[in-house]
């Protein structure tokens, strides 16, 4: 029973997703982490920091689906530098 359609482009989405999760697992038993506050004055860890991340890239390619007909890579572009900005400054 195929109860959802899954192609290339979804397996490879979870899989990231998967891989990802596990990176951030091996550096927090290797390299334990210490909360940090950044400019939204409270104390984040890499695993917040992740998540405000994958959050927030979530809605730019809902509001780049929205607002354009450009191609999707624009927005993967812009997730990859608001990436940049939260893992440094969050």
């Amino acid at each position: 029973m195929e109860w959802m359609a899954w192609t290339w482009p979804t397996a490879i989405f979870f899989a990231v997703i998967a891989a990802t999760l596990i990176v951030f697992t091996i550096l927090a038993i290797k390299f334990p982490e210490t909360p940090r506050v950044g400019i939204l004055r409270i104390e984040t860890t890499r695993g917040d920091r992740l998540f405000i991340t994958l959050l927030g890239s979530a809605f730019i390619n809902l509001a780049w689906l929205a607002s354009t007909s450009a191609p999707q890579w624009g927005a993967l572009i812009v997730c990859f530098f608001y990436a940049v900005a939260v893992f440094r400054w969050v």
